[in-house]
């Protein structure tokens, strides 16, 4: 089904802001989830059986149902047609960028890719607190990438004094505009942020797995705190108004990353429910018809950084239909079917909420 196509997330960030750190822990806290790994330029994988180093073109498995890719950009669709087949039952794929890559070529060939398995997953952009002025100095690109991204992690937050954290802080988001911003150490970002884990902790039995391999003796999670984020959610009992659903969604506040859930448009399609997969800027509907003897709802569930779900709830609320009088025109879905499609526009553009 369209709904279970494969997200892909692009991680990018400049040399030592913390991108490979960050992949490493995504693939310790796996727990289930079975990550697709495609490496543009190889950094210290912090993983023994990984040893492809240059080898572009290998494919390593990763001992805990992940695998991983040598692969230079150019192969990137090509790679990605190998990691979405049904065999490897992979949930999610993550792209690590080289240091000097630009990030936003990544995301056109990603959303360009004829690929019907896998779906847009977000661009994460790791920053070095430590380094910031001095990345922006050098690497003259950081704005424009960071003005591109979905999600910011400000890593390496330990090492920088407060004021100074609050600076860099302030500028980030400035430059980021409606992106997530959330701030962490060793590059500690809670998998929940960016994609869906299969199965919570403790809950995978059997032999021992690549995230056993790689913590080291005596190390948890609370050595190393996560960067934070809240999700909660939305239901509406009444059907939206499908002109006031694309208003919500495109004057949704900063720091809202990803939206998933379910729509109910009421009359304006009485046959079909729209699942929603937003992330970032990135917006896409998947009609599908309503389960016979399910309940008609609107459930949504929010992830992000510095949310205010009240006026979220207070938002959402106004978009329901209000009595017999409400009733959308003909031409009220457009707006929605807009992003039922793919369309060959600019990936700052396509199927995303301007």
């Amino acid at each position: 089904m369209t709904t279970q196509q494969i997200p892909v997330v692009v991680l990018a960030g400049f040399l030592g802001a913390g991108k490979t750190t960050l992949l490493n822990h995504l693939l310790r806290s796996a727990r289930g989830t079975r990550i697709g790994v495609m490496v543009n330029d190889f950094g210290d994988i912090g993983i023994d059986a990984m040893t492809v180093a240059g080898q572009v073109g290998s494919t390593v498995s990763l001992g805990n149902g992940c695998l991983c890719c040598a692969v230079d950009a150019s192969e990137l669709d090509e790679y990605l047609e190998v990691l979405t087949r049904p065999e490897s039952r992979l949930d999610v794929i993550v792209i690590e960028a080289s240091g000097l890559a630009e990030p936003q070529e990544l995301v056109r060939m990603v959303l360009a890719s004829e690929n019907g398995r896998t779906v847009y997953g977000g661009l994460v952009q790791v920053v070095d607190a430590a380094e910031f002025e001095t990345t922006r100095q050098r690497h003259p690109g950081t704005d424009r990438h960071l003005a591109v991204a979905d999600l910011v992690v400000v890593n390496k937050i330990d090492r920088v004094p407060g004021d100074e954290l609050r600076a860099v802080r302030e500028t980030v988001a400035e430059l980021a505009g409606r992106a997530a911003v959330v701030e962490t150490s060793h590059g500690r970002v809670d998998p929940e942020l960016l994609f869906d884990r299969v199965a919570p902790d403790g809950e995978i039995e059997g032999q021992m797995s690549i995230e056993d391999v790689l913590y080291e003796p005596g190390e948890t999670d609370q050595e190393h705190p996560h960067a934070d984020y809240e999700a909660f959610s939305l239901t509406a009992s009444t059907p939206l108004h499908p002109r006031r659903l694309m208003e919500f969604l495109d004057a949704r506040p900063e720091g809202v990353y990803r939206i998933k859930g379910f729509v109910d448009l009421g009359a304006a399609d009485p046959v079909n429910r729209y699942t929603v997969h937003a992330v970032g800027r990135f917006l896409r509907f998947y009609p599908e018809p309503w389960p016979a003897g399910e309940e008609r709802l609107t459930q949504l569930v929010l992830i992000g950084s510095g949310t205010d779900a009240a006026r979220l709830r207070k938002d959402l609320a106004a978009c329901e239909l209000n009595g017999p009088e409400d009733v959308p025109d003909e031409h009220s879905m457009w707006g929605v079917l807009r992003y039922v499609q793919q369309t060959e526009q600019d990936p700052g553009q396509e199927d995303a909420v301007s």
